[in-house]
């Protein structure tokens, strides 16, 4: 009898299929270079030279003019980011309009993993933080999952896995960067001005415009009007990102006529080694360098915001992802593909648990310059998220070897 049930994993389309192929061809080496920045910057702010770390994170550069005097550290958040976010933008374009976002039957459940994945670890940071000294400001910094260090993690140490759980978490991933994006948008912008709001949205209008017609689609006027509509939106009080987002979401997904390629495709080929290569690892330097002698760590360690942060990512994101998972199979007609097994969906949810990138962005956000709970919560999304990798890396190698012993006959 066919079992006309959906499909909670379903196998990728070929849209996805490319996606994935995308993803795991480039993200593996942008998360090397990712841990690369991180590591640079950790060895040099716990160094004899940490000075000269600080001087240079807080040296400003640029024309005062223009609101744009940044200290470096602010140029690599809030622009270098913006190119990665620009990337985030073609990616979830495509995946809306030719890959597992597409059918809603299959875009669901990532869709609500995604959702649990950052409800319960908000939740969990909540919770920690109603203790005296807590700052609940804090709570979307365990939230965030790093889609480089979790597909590359997944990639590694899955090999072997079904390729329907590869998908999931690729989607998953995309749709919290999603959820993120629209949480610093809603909950980290300072200083609203609704008319440079305006301007800029304005400015992203005639990108989308432009971006459509090939006449006029160059470089040369692109660009231009990409850098124009960021610095209108850095100078809203919207974070600069989010530029980058809606530029991207701008850009067509599918082939035009006569087109092999979708221009989405395109310019995702053009801009993710730009994205992987230098802004993300620049990032990393700037955002990652905070001080992990004994007396620091134990001071963070007794920081509320560092506790909800740590819990969050280890504890938090892997029971949100499996309990919404669960929830949609138990309390709907959906089912897990055959190929799979519940041991497999809580190996993948610890991956989710690997913060970063975006939380390193967020904890930069959710607090005061100088603050004590900024370091605090920066070391904790570094050791959460590394805790949690490696027990996805482990939980991922034995499902590895299960799912090679059961296809070796007996």
């Amino acid at each position: 009898m066919t079992d006309h049930r959906p499909v909670v994993l379903d196998e990728p389309s070929p849209g996805s299929r490319r996606n994935l192929a995308d993803t795991l061809r480039s993200e593996r080496t942008g998360a090397i270079l990712l841990l690369v920045g991180a590591v640079i910057a950790l060895a040099w702010a716990n160094s004899p030279w940490k000075d000269t770390y600080a001087s240079l994170s807080s040296l400003t550069v640029g024309p005062a003019a223009l609101h744009l005097d940044l200290t470096l550290a602010q140029w690599a958040t809030d622009g270098l980011l913006a190119i990665f976010f620009l990337v985030v933008g073609l990616e979830l374009k495509r995946e809306i309009v030719d890959g597992q976002l597409r059918k809603p039957s299959t875009a669901i459940v990532p869709i609500l993993a995604a959702v649990g994945g950052m409800a319960v670890p908000a939740l969990v940071y909540v919770l920690a933080n109603l203790q005296p000294g807590g700052e609940a400001h804090g709570w979307a910094i365990p939230a965030a999952t790093d889609i480089a260090f979790a597909v590359a993690i997944l990639t590694v140490c899955g090999r072997g896995l079904p390729s329907a759980l590869r998908v999931f978490l690729l989607t998953l991933a995309v749709v919290d960067d999603l959820l993120g994006i629209i949480v610093i948008a809603l909950f980290y912008s300072d200083g609203l001005d609704l008319l440079v709001l305006g301007l800029a949205l304005l400015a992203v209008a005639v990108f989308a415009v432009v971006v459509r017609r090939p006449a006029l689609a160059r470089w040369w006027v692109l660009l231009p009007l990409g850098v124009l509509a960021w610095g209108l939106m850095h100078a809203s009080g919207v974070h600069a990102t989010i530029a980058g987002v809606l530029l991207g979401l701008t850009v067509p997904a599918l082939p035009r006529a006569g087109e092999h390629e979708a221009l989405a495709e395109r310019y995702e080929h053009l801009w993710r080694p730009v994205s992987a290569g230098f802004a993300v690892p620049v990032f990393a330097l700037f955002a990652a360098g905070v001080a992990l002698d004994p007396a620091a760590i134990s001071a963070a360690a007794s920081t509320p915001a560092a506790q909800g942060v740590f819990l969050g990512l280890v504890v938090g994101k892997p029971l949100g992802i499996v309990v919404a998972t669960w929830l949609l199979v138990t309390l709907t007609k959906a089912r897990l593909d055959a190929s799979l097994g519940w041991g497999d969906v809580i190996a993948v949810s610890f991956v989710g648990g690997i913060g970063f990138t975006v939380a390193l962005l967020i904890a930069a956000l959710s607090f005061p310059a100088g603050s004590p709970s900024t370091d605090a919560a920066k070391a904790a999304v570094l050791v959460g998220s590394l805790t949690a990798a490696a027990i996805g890396a482990l939980l991922l190698s034995l499902r590895s070897r299960a799912h090679a012993r059961r296809a070796t006959p007996a």
